[in-house]
């Protein structure tokens, strides 16, 4: 017997039923994005016939017409654009809010924490109806800042927990230091804590990106311009308007989401080690 074998034999029953149950939670969560890869490639006829099989000529061409009868193009640029400014605002006033709280200490600072924490607790489509009203009335609506301002806006409450928790654990005499060796505030800021905060700030960079990429009630809401429409509600029209075309429908999702999930297999390490990187202090 191999020194393999010996130790699984000597892991607890316990262990090997965690196991399998992590191996069937994956498979449950795997199987539907399988399936609609493998039915994306199928014609309409092939499709209703054998749901569950594999294409016996692999129809790659679903994923250009998908791509063209869906004008996913202008979409794609629209999503990029507002997901990357809103973050990188996000994070800028994030960084320096967080900096704030964690590292000065005055008197409402405790009630601040709470009030920007209570901001995770708020849900999004109780904000619809005001946050409309007030875009409205400052013009806001149908143009590039429209998303921008509330994405950036309801990705600061969590933004500003990860980096301000992070912030906790760095040791005073770190700004200490430079100001001895002539810094400013915002130098401490700029030259000694924003380098040490890199984890927190990938970490925070990740779920704000996944965030306002999936994001679909601001902008069925706030934006009606077909120009300025993103991904999401892309896809929504083009499943609305090509409803029983089953085949194209799960190639233009396969487009939208394979490359979303391939970004997040790819940065997870750097989620968990910014989650964990301020767990202990010292």
């Amino acid at each position: 017997m191999s020194m393999v074998q010996r130790l699984l034999l000597k892991r607890p029953l316990s262990a090997h039923i965690h196991r399998l149950v992590l191996l069937l939670l994956l498979a449950v969560n795997i199987y539907p994005l399988l399936w609609m890869i493998l039915n994306s490639l199928k014609t309409e006829q092939e499709l209703s016939m054998n749901p569950f099989g594999v294409a016996r000529k692999p129809m790659w061409s679903n994923y250009i017409e998908a791509w063209k009868v869906a004008k996913l193009g202008p979409y794609l640029v629209n999503s990029i654009t507002v997901t990357l400014a809103s973050v990188v605002l996000t994070l800028l006033v994030g960084a320096l809010a967080a900096f704030f709280l964690s590292r000065f200490e005055f008197k409402s600072k405790g009630f601040l924490l709470v009030y920007f924490t209570f901001g995770m607790l708020i849900p999004i489509h109780a904000t619809l109806v005001p946050l409309f009203i007030e875009m409205r009335t400052f013009n806001l609506l149908d143009n590039r800042l429209t998303l921008l301002f509330p994405y950036t806006a309801f990705n600061l409450p969590i933004t500003i927990f990860i980096l301000a928790g992070f912030m906790n654990a760095f040791p005073k005499e770190v700004e200490e230091a430079g100001i001895v060796d002539g810094c400013s505030v915002m130098g401490v800021f700029g030259r000694l804590i924003i380098p040490m905060l890199t984890p927190a700030l990938a970490t925070a960079f990740i779920i704000n990106f996944l965030n306002n990429w999936n994001e679909f009630s601001f902008a069925l809401v706030l934006i009606s311009d077909s120009a300025l429409k993103t991904l999401p509600l892309g896809l929504a029209n083009f499943a609305g308007q090509y409803n029983r075309s089953y085949t194209l429908q799960m190639a233009g999702l396969t487009i939208v989401l394979v490359p979303t999930l391939l970004f997040y297999l790819s940065v997870q390490k750097y989620l968990t080690a910014g989650m964990t990187a301020g767990a202990v202090k010292g």
